[in-house]
């Protein structure tokens, strides 16, 4: 009977693979062992986990004997490799955090046992609780929106017065100013300086638009150039000319200083024109 039983179990010792080596590699992350079989290794692996301890079964697989080797590796604690009848068994000694993933190598001529950390479960029950949070949180009513559209609306409209009012605050002191230089204003007739209670002492023409005139208003004299544009030349108070001897000895004083602003006033009225007059003169003097 027994001879019976080694002739049936012969074949599958001839089929089996022969552990040749194994190498442990310890990393940072993980522990490796690496397994050598002398035929590609075709049997099925089993696992089975206790209490910090994970049993490997390699069905179809022998090794010659025991082998035992203990770690100071933070994965694995102790490895041992026994032949049993039929399969070669592997104990290691290990953390309670640490699991095992087993794979061949693509020629199955090796087998690699990776050591390492679980990986942490995803934390379900927080992403509830906001969830739930989030679910309970008070939302805004259509009408309580429109509200307050209508808030926004109204402080828009309350600024744009305000502006409006300051504006035209502003605009009535700019037209004060202006009435307090009534007496030089541009394009002002002799009539109209008439009509404001000013007395004209002297005058004389320049050319066909301009002319020098003394003007005579309240204790004080002016002496304004009037044309197309007024200009306010002198003021006086206690000098003011009586004849008009004395009036135009005070224009042939200014003489020179008429012309400038006649000059002046011709080049920002016509530019054009007096550059023509400008190089004719320069020609004819040529």
């Amino acid at each position: 009977m027994i001879r019976l039983l080694l002739i049936f179990l012969l074949p599958l010792a001839l089929n089996a693979s022969k552990i040749l080596s194994y190498n442990i590699y310890d990393r940072t992350d993980r522990a490796d062992v690496m397994i050598t079989f002398d035929t590609p290794y075709e049997g099925i692996i089993k696992q089975s986990i206790s209490q910090s301890k994970i049993v490997i079964k390699l069905t179809d697989a022998k090794i010659e004997s025991t082998k035992l080797k203990k770690l100071s590796s933070k994965y694995l604690h102790s490895l041992s490799i026994t032949p049993m009848s039929g399969y070669a068994q592997i104990v290691a000694s290990v953390s309670d955090s640490v699991t095992l993933k087993a794979s061949k190598t693509s020629d199955a001529y090796g087998l690699r046992l990776r050591f390492s950390l679980k990986a942490p479960e995803q934390v379900k029950e927080p992403v509830s609780q906001n969830n739930n949070i989030l679910a309970s949180l008070p939302t805004k009513k259509d009408g309580e929106m429109t509200q307050s559209y209508y808030i926004v609306v109204v402080i828009l409209i309350v600024g744009i017065i305000l502006l409006l009012i300051i504006k035209r605050k502003a605009v009535p002191k700019n037209k004060q100013e202006e009435k307090k230089s009534w007496l030089f204003k541009d394009n002002q007739t002799t009539d109209s300086l008439m009509e404001n209670n000013v007395s004209i002492r002297f005058q004389k023409s320049i050319d066909n638009t301009n002319s020098v005139v003394m003007l005579d208003f309240g204790e004080q004299s002016y002496l304004v150039l009037m044309g197309a544009g007024n200009i306010l030349l002198d003021k006086f108070t206690d000098n003011k000319p009586v004849t008009q001897e004395d009036f135009e000895s005070i224009l042939q004083s200014r003489h020179q200083e008429l012309d400038e602003f006649l000059s002046l006033k011709d080049e920002k009225k016509e530019p054009l024109q007096a550059y023509k007059e400008r190089a004719a003169s320069i020609s004819y003097e040529a």
